[in-house]
């Protein structure tokens, strides 16, 4: 086994030792640039510069960095080292829920040896995290490195400064790989149950709050040349619409409204092809194509015979309509399919 010479820092060597090794294995072009090497038998080591024997970092989390340990050590020797231990496919996922933790899944699957960091509000789920490998840190701990692949899953319902979180998760991001921002399709300005595509106007700043929470953070986002994805509604087996509707039984709003839907699994692979293609600076529709109006999709669920409950009703009349979404050009663009085309495909049954 090769040995690291740490002269003047001795009781951090073993620590850098091991981690030296995971990131060898899995990243073999990217190495410690202030670590002096010895006895490794590997060609791409040609120097041996050395460790300021001030700098002292906390290998196990990247967000875990403590004033004491930094004294003494130049931005410049935190910038490299801290640099030096973030993987290539490493990615941090802001808001890791149902479709943060998919994405991680996915990303894993595409990317062996990577490293998933998970950002939250409260430690509540930690645990749970770890348990499916997602290294949880505490919003607001400050990371000692940024990170090549961001993409922000949090929802607006739970901060007071929607668009700050997203700036600051803008600056966790290195600009090597893609950040990306998952936001809704509520935005854009149509409410005729008519045709609209990543390219419809959206609606004015100033005229509902729910819309301006979401442009303002779409405009951080863009500005720090990242990428949004506007999604349709999102469903699973357990969760979406049909399942909030299920359980009212009746509804008062209008049955005829149109509504567009996208599988949390599908909202995941749209996701990642569009990390995974780098793109900077762009805007993204995410939906499956096939608007339904409220009726139809109850109609289809109880054509299933999948739920154990009966809708009965939707009783309303003056609430506004919807839009039927399209997103072609973002198919074509990133080179994505959704794995389920239809609400009525998922459940197995026509439409």
């Amino acid at each position: 086994m090769g040995s690291i010479f740490c002269p003047s820092f001795r009781p951090l060597c073993s620590v850098v030792a091991d981690h030296y090794l995971k990131l060898s294995a899995r990243t073999p072009n990217r190495f410690f640039p202030l670590l002096s090497l010895s006895n490794i038998d590997n060609p791409l080591v040609k120097t041996k510069p050395t460790l300021p024997s001030s700098l002292s970092l906390s290998m196990a989390n990247p967000f875990q960095v403590s004033a004491s340990s930094t004294m003494g050590a130049t931005n410049e020797e935190l910038d490299a080292v801290s640099s030096s231990l973030v993987g290539e496919n490493d990615l941090l996922i802001v808001g890791p829920g149902v479709l943060g933790r998919l994405v991680a899944e996915k990303w894993r699957q595409e990317h062996p040896g990577c490293q998933v960091y998970g950002q939250t509000l409260t430690t509540d789920h930690h645990d749970e995290l770890i348990k499916i490998g997602i290294n949880p840190s505490l919003k607001g701990t400050k990371p000692i490195h940024q990170f090549p692949y961001v993409i922000f899953c949090a929802p607006p319902s739970r901060t007071s400064d929607y668009p700050g979180d997203v700036r600051e998760a803008a600056l966790s991001w290195n600009g090597e790989g893609s950040f990306l921002f998952t936001s809704s399709s509520a935005p854009y300005d149509c409410y005729d149950n008519g045709d609209c595509d990543e390219d419809s106007p959206v609606v004015p700043i100033g005229r509902s709050p729910r819309t301006d929470v979401l442009l303002k953070a779409e405009k951080v986002v863009l500005e720090s040349d990242g990428c949004v994805l506007r999604l349709a509604g999102l469903y699973k087996a357990d969760r979406g619409a049909h399942v909030y509707w299920l359980q009212k039984g009746i509804v008062e709003v209008r049955p005829d409204h149109i509504l567009n839907l996208i599988h949390y699994e599908d909202a995941a692979s749209l996701s990642i092809a569009i990390l995974k293609k780098k793109f900077h600076g762009r805007i993204f529709l995410g939906c499956d194509n096939h608007p339904l109006s409220r009726q139809e999709v109850m109609d289809l669920v109880a054509k299933s015979g999948k739920f154990s409950k009966k809708f009965e009703a939707f009783t309303g009349t003056g609430d506004p309509s919807g839009k039927r979404l399209n997103n072609s050009k973002t198919r074509e663009e990133v080179g994505w399919e959704p794995n389920y085309p239809s609400f009525a495909h998922f459940l197995g049954v026509s439409d």
